[in-house]
């Protein structure tokens, strides 16, 4: 009888471990649920382009959805591109309203999911994400990135971040409206080809701008 009773605790202990560890699961414990993917790395910032919710991107073509959600305050975005840029996905200023914490314009703690499935390809004549529009001047052939550079808050000397190029790397950005040049080492990772800091940015830009749409981005080693 004493025999028996020890098999019946024991097969209860097994149940209610089990359980645990079922409920655990369901509830999402430190180690037991999977982080949700991102298909963009680095930091998310944004540029100037007013209109509703959208953004821009060197990865994904024109009507892809995305959703982008800051980890910080679980404050989420869903957009749709719109047309090319140099980053992964680059917001626009209503976007980024939707996710920024107050006086912050990068997301440095991020996830941006894909929402809808491959698009169809581009169709004769139209183009690509990154892609100059037909008769339209774009940036020369030697550039290194394709799309519009935009910058973070970022302070210190003139610098910039990648998701290309490693750390230590030197670029050249042109301004090619105006003429102005500012020389750069990348000095860690971001969502874009090369995202300036704000002085690199004010060495280049026009007043009032926050993009560079017409660049070039060359490699000094």
């Amino acid at each position: 009888m004493r025999v028996q009773r020890r098999h019946v605790l024991a097969a209860t202990v097994a149940v209610l471990a089990a359980a645990g560890v079922a409920v655990g699961t369901g509830f999402g414990f430190a180690g037991t649920t999977a982080a949700r993917q991102s298909v963009c790395s680095g930091s998310v910032t944004f540029s100037a382009e007013g209109g509703a919710p959208a953004a821009t991107s060197d990865r994904f073509p024109v009507g892809t959805r995305l959703r982008v959600t800051n980890l910080d305050n679980n404050r989420v975005a869903t957009v749709t591109v719109n047309g090319p840029s140099g980053s992964c996905v680059l917001l626009n200023a209503a976007a980024m309203e939707l996710v920024r914490e107050p006086g912050k314009n990068v997301v440095r703690r991020n996830v941006v999911e894909r929402l809808n499935g491959d698009a169809p390809p581009p169709a004769a004549g139209s183009t690509r994400p990154g892609a100059a529009s037909p008769g339209v001047p774009g940036p020369a052939p030697r550039s290194v990135c394709p799309g519009s550079i935009t910058f973070s808050a970022e302070g210190g000397a003139p610098a910039a971040s990648s998701n290309r190029f490693p750390v230590g790397t030197r670029l050249r950005v042109t301004n090619l409206d105006n003429n102005r040049v500012t020389t750069v080492t990348v000095t860690g990772p971001s969502g874009s080809c090369v995202l300036l800091n704000a002085a690199a940015m004010d060495q280049i830009r026009e007043p009032g701008k926050n993009v560079v749409r017409r660049n070039t981005v060359e490699l000094l080693r």
